[in-house]
């Protein structure tokens, strides 16, 4: 039950253990979602460019996406998913901060588009599947929303983060959430019942306590984060204001998975964003200075800048 876990998850965010969720990564939680609530006669929405695993839960379970084009600047339209669902939505999934484009919505873009739900064929409204895999990347905004304190208000919404960011565990496996209690008992009884190791739960519960982890990492990511697009000014290369630990770049008139390969032949490994529908993009990730000063060195020689 990785019950060790979700105590010091609920002691953290002074939430009740029946309202903690906890996966092998937030993968397998967005999977334990579709299998538990996604059928054949059902739509999900969906922004576009947003993270790719949610397509693949829907066609995992033979639903149908509905996929609603993002606003200028690559931002979610909360506003025009909202207006997208139907009598047959049975979710939608918002990642604030998005992946790969590193954009938000506001707190109040938020709330507007909660109030906006439409109910369902099922009396209800559609639940809503909030990936924060990025949120403690994002939580410094002013404007960027605290999802938690509407954990009473909505029900109907999951919150999904996890530990393979900010906490740099990763190959750990160790994603979690937070959602009503009528919920998360809906996901425990079809959980499998040993989805988290020991040594992952272990290392997960002790991360909480490192606060110096945490600190270190927000102040490293948004003084790299400043190196790296000083020097995509320099270059003259367009990318996009990220919240996250990533830049999305544009290297038109070139192809991305072009660019990705000849990085890869330097020693740089970057991601095409080909399965975005971004066939002009990549995203790097904020790494050491030592690192991000060689990625700028090779993405000049590729481009030739």
């Amino acid at each position: 039950n990785s019950t060790e876990l979700k105590m010091a998850i609920a002691k953290k965010f002074k939430l009740d253990i029946k309202n903690i969720l906890v996966g092998a990564g937030s993968d397998e939680l967005i999977e334990i979602i579709g299998r538990l609530f996604f059928t054949k006669q059902d739509e999900i929405v969906i922004s576009k460019h947003a993270f790719i695993r949610y397509q693949m839960a829907v066609r995992l379970m033979d639903a149908k996406s509905v996929i609603v084009p993002m606003k200028e600047g690559l931002y979610h339209d909360l506003k025009a998913m909202a207006k997208a669902c139907t009598k047959d939505t049975k979710a939608v999934f918002i990642a604030n901060p998005n992946n790969p484009t590193g954009t938000y919505n506001t707190t109040k873009e938020f709330e507007d588009f909660m109030k906006s739900l439409p109910t369902n064929r099922y009396g209800l409204k559609p639940v809503v599947i909030l990936d924060e895999a990025y949120h403690e990347f994002a939580s410094y905004k002013k404007d960027y929303p605290d999802t938690l304190k509407f954990l009473n208000k909505y029900p109907n919404m999951i919150i999904l983060r996890t530990f393979s960011k900010i906490y740099a565990l990763a190959g750990a496996r160790v994603g979690y959430g937070f959602s009503s209690d009528s919920i998360v008992d809906y996901i425990e009884r079809i959980r499998l019942p040993f989805n988290l190791n020991m040594f992952a739960q272990v290392g997960a519960a002790a991360s909480l306590q490192d606060k110096a982890q945490v600190t270190k990492s927000l102040a490293h990511v948004r003084k790299e984060m400043k190196f790296i697009c000083d020097g995509f000014k320099k270059l003259g290369i367009k990318y996009v204001d990220s919240v996250g630990n990533f830049i999305l770049f544009s290297v038109a008139p070139f192809a991305g998975k072009d660019v990705f390969k000849k990085m890869l032949c330097e020693g740089v490994i970057i991601r095409a964003m080909d399965e975005y529908d971004l066939p002009e993009w990549l995203r790097v990730t904020i790494g050491t200075r030592k690192e991000n000063e060689l990625f700028l060195r090779k993405i000049k020689k590729v481009l030739g800048k």
